[in-house]
C-alpha cells in the first residue's frame, strides 16, 4: 500500500508540473508596445458650456489604437485634469472597449471640470489624455496630452425680482431695486419661469428685474403701456398694472422670461371639504381684508375634513381647480396639491388664511 501511495503522489506531481509548463507555454505574452494617440481635438480648443445645452455633445474625442502585441480587448478611458496637476487626480470623461472614439456631453465635461477644481463661469485650462489598459493587470499606456480651455456653469436656479409700488405692503420702500422681492422659481432648470403672490391696489404698477440693486440686468415691463401679457426688456418698458380691471386684491403672478410673457389673476379663496357647507364639490367663499392681507370666514363646520382652495386662480392658470390649495402640510404652502386635509371636529370656527409673497401660508382658527 505504501508503494502504491508513493506512486500516486509521484504521478500527480508529474501531471501538475506538466500542466503548469503547458499553461505557461500556451499563455499569450502581452507586451505594451504602442500607446494610443489622441488625434482630435489636437488641443487649443475652447468650450463655453451652458446649462441649456447639457444633453448636447461638447466634443467627440478620437484616438488611434493601442498595441499590446496581442489580439486582446483594450479598455480606453478618457481622462481630464487641471493643467499643472500632472493627472494626480484625473477625472473620467467616460470609457469604451475596443473603440477609438468617445462622444462627451456638455453635462459630463462640465462635471469633470468642476470636479477638477474649475470655477463656474470662469475659463480654465485642462489637459485631456487617453488611458489604454488590458484587464487592469498590466501596466497601462497613456496617449499624448491635449490642452483645452473650458468655461463651466453651475446649475443654480435663475432669479427674478419684483420691484414697484407693492413693495410698500411688505415693509419696503416703493420702487427700491435694492430690496426688490424675489419671485419663486418654478422652471425645470433650463426654463426661466417664476411666480409670486402679491398684494396690489388698483392703479399700482411694478416691473421685474434680474438683479437687485440695478436696472441693467433685466428691466421687464409692458410694451407701450398695453396690459396684454407681453413683456419687453428695456428701459422704456411700462409698468405692469394687474389690478386695473379687477381692483384691489391678492394677485397670482406667473412670469415666463424665456418667452417674455406674464399672466395674472385675482385670487378668490374659500374653504372646501366634507366639513364645509359645500362638501367637496363647492367652495364656500372667504372675505378678503386688503389692509390686513388676510382671508377670513366664520363658518359652522361638521365633523370631517377640509382645505382652503382658490379654484378661480387654478382654473385660469392651469385649468385645474386644485392647482392652488392649502392643506395640513409642514410648512403650509399654496402650491402643494397633495397636502393632507385638515381634520375637523365640528362646531363654529373663525378661520383665517394669509398668503405670503413666496406662496407660504399662515392658517388660523383651526
Amino acid at each position: 500500500m505504501k508503494n502504491i501511495a508513493k506512486s500516486l503522489i509521484a504521478l500527480f506531481a508529474v501531471l501538475a508540473v506538466s500542466c503548469s509548463s503547458d499553461d505557461v507555454e500556451d499563455r499569450p505574452v502581452i507586451t505594451a508596445k504602442d500607446a494610443p494617440v489622441l488625434v482630435a481635438p489636437e488641443g487649443g480648443n475652447t468650450y463655453t458650456l451652458l446649462l441649456e445645452n447639457a444633453a448636447n455633445q461638447a466634443e467627440r474625442f478620437v484616438w488611434t489604437s493601442a498595441n499590446f502585441d496581442q489580439n486582446v480587448a483594450i479598455n480606453y478611458e478618457l481622462q481630464l485634469d487641471a493643467v499643472g496637476n500632472e493627472f494626480a487626480t484625473p477625472r473620467s470623461l467616460g470609457s469604451v472597449i475596443g473603440a477609438n472614439q468617445l462622444s462627451v456631453s456638455v453635462e459630463t465635461l462640465n462635471g469633470a471640470v468642476l470636479g477638477a477644481g474649475g470655477e463656474a463661469f470662469v475659463t480654465g485650462n485642462y489637459e485631456v489624455r487617453v488611458k489604454a489598459s488590458v484587464n487592469g493587470t498590466f501596466e497601462p499606456l497613456y496617449s499624448n496630452v491635449a490642452t483645452i480651455s473650458v468655461t463651466p456653469y453651475v446649475a443654480l436656479d435663475p432669479v427674478l425680482y419684483l420691484v414697484g409700488a407693492p413693495q410698500a405692503y411688505y415693509g419696503l420702500n416703493q420702487w427700491d431695486n435694492t430690496t426688490a422681492m424675489p419671485l419663486r422659481y418654478i422652471g425645470n432648470g433650463t426654463t426661466k419661469i417664476f411666480e409670486g403672490y402679491v398684494k396690489v391696489a388698483a392703479g399700482e404698477g411694478f416691473k421685474f428685474i434680474g438683479e437687485q440693486g440695478t436696472w441693467d440686468n433685466g428691466n421687464y415691463g409692458v410694451i407701450g403701456g398695453v396690459q396684454d401679457g407681453n413683456l419687453k426688456n428695456a428701459g422704456d418698458s411700462g409698468d405692469i398694472k394687474v389690478a386695473e380691471n379687477d381692483g384691489n386684491g391678492l394677485y397670482y403672478i406667473w412670469v415666463d422670461i424665456d418667452n417674455l410673457k406674464y399672466k395674472s389673476v385675482k385670487m378668490n379663496w374659500g374653504i372646501i371639504g366634507s366639513a364645509t357647507a359645500g362638501g367637496w364639490d363647492n367652495e364656500t367663499a372667504m372675505t378678503y381684508n386688503f389692509a390686513a392681507n388676510k382671508f377670513t370666514i366664520s363658518a359652522s363646520l361638521a365633523a370631517g375634513e377640509m382645505k382652503f382652495r382658490a379654484a378661480n386662480a387654478g382654473n385660469f392658470i392651469a385649468s385645474n381647480a386644485w392647482k392652488f390649495n392649502v392643506g395640513n402640510s409642514d410648512p403650509k404652502v399654496v402650491y402643494n396639491p397633495d397636502a393632507p386635509n385638515f381634520a375637523i371636529g365640528g362646531g363654529t370656527a373663525n378661520l383665517e388664511l394669509t398668503v405670503n409673497f413666496d406662496g407660504t401660508a399662515v392658517v388660523g382658527g383651526l
